[in-house]
């Protein structure tokens, strides 16, 4: 049976935290929260839900929140069975919350989240392969090669080698421990 997380909009959602008894948590990873993310939000990423403590007050509204809902709709079942009566969903996520001009915490010197330094690492070495390839030598097609299998298998395994050596850049170790 499919567990169900009751939609609310951005503004439903503001007035129930407003109220003082509503508990908005953000399933989304430690440096995507970091970079931004509505006040008051605990961050308890996806990622380490099953480990974590909620300490949810009783009677309290749950809310749950990621980038775009996206994440929320696909993990409802394991953010349902976490809360003791209904649970919510910030319907559209933090995207539609800053649509609807509500306010965020930002962090602008916080590094960008993980996932999108390996969406720019990934896309500047295929074009530095094929440009290489046209103006060098064709043998540097290989490195778009290489690119694109190392993408192919993080998505088959869910463990990327390029984000493992991204983590360790400098303007990522404060985020990383």
């Amino acid at each position: 049976m499919t567990a169900i997380l009751h939609k609310l909009a951005p503004a439903d959602v503001r007035n129930r935290l407003a109220s003082g008894k509503a508990v908005l948590i953000d399933i989304r990873e430690s440096d995507e929260f970091a970079r931004v993310h509505i006040a008051g939000a605990r961050s308890v990423p996806l990622s380490a839900l099953e480990h974590a403590h909620l300490a949810i007050e009783p009677g309290a509204d749950v809310i749950f929140t990621c980038r775009s809902g996206m994440r929320t709709a696909n993990a409802c079942d394991r953010l349902a069975v976490r809360v003791d009566g209904p649970a919510y969903v910030l319907d559209g996520g933090l995207d539609a919350w800053m649509r609807e001009g509500l306010p965020v915490e930002r962090d602008r010197k916080a590094p960008l989240e993980l996932n999108r330094q390996v969406q720019m690492a990934a896309g500047l070495l295929i074009l530095a392969g094929v440009g290489l390839s046209l103006l060098v030598a064709p043998a540097w097609i290989g490195l778009s090669a290489f690119v694109g299998a190392g993408l192919t298998v993080a998505g088959a395994t869910g463990t990327c080698g390029m984000a493992r050596v991204l983590s360790l850049a400098p303007w990522n170790r404060s985020v990383a421990s």
